[in-house]
């Protein structure tokens, strides 16, 4: 089995015609979900937020088999998952696309759980800390994507679970919790 580090690539990873748009439409309907699996499973495994067209991702690429995706096929893979709100196109030419392994609410669910099996309800911590705190390491919270991390507190925000406080910079803004 081909590994991209510590990713296990499915069978299908190395079959040439994967990387070529099919024609027929259940053959395509078959590709477009095994490739939007893939690239949810690789960006949480890797924990890739951001996946630019124009950039190498190691994905769209099989040396192996000497086989890349063609831009079409990229944008259609990508914004399959934008259409399920797996991904949002973060510039108008779409160009750079988040990805959402989780869902916002997915994350929002997250916090509240890291919150509470951290005894950090009514306590007040800074956005880094969450991002890259002691608590946090071996979490997906390492290393989360900070504009996901803010949409999902906002979320808890708008339920009443969160206040958010704004600092001079965005080093020391600061959430409260109130689970």
């Amino acid at each position: 089995m081909q590994r991209l580090g510590e990713f296990k690539l499915p069978a299908f990873f190395n079959y040439p015609p994967y990387f070529t748009l099919q024609p027929v439409r259940e053959t395509r309907e078959k590709q477009v979900q095994l490739w939007k699996e893939l690239i949810l499973d690789y960006c949480r495994n890797q924990k890739v937020f951001v996946v630019g067209l124009e950039e190498d991702f190691p994905l769209f690429s099989n040396p192996v088999i000497e086989r890349s995706l063609s831009h079409e096929a990229k944008v259609l893979f990508l914004s399959a998952l934008v259409n399920e709100g797996r991904a949002e196109w973060m510039d108008k030419g779409h160009k750079k696309c988040l990805i959402l392994w989780m869902r916002i609410q997915d994350w929002a669910d997250y916090i509240v759980n890291f919150v509470k099996e951290n005894g950090f309800e009514d306590s007040v911590m800074t956005v880094e800390d969450i991002r890259s705190g002691f608590e946090s390491r071996g979490t997906d919270l390492a290393g989360i994507d900070r504009t996901v991390l803010m949409r999902a507190l906002r979320l808890l925000e708008q339920k009443g679970k969160a206040a958010i406080f704004r600092g001079t910079s965005t080093d020391d803004e600061g959430v409260k919790f109130s689970v």
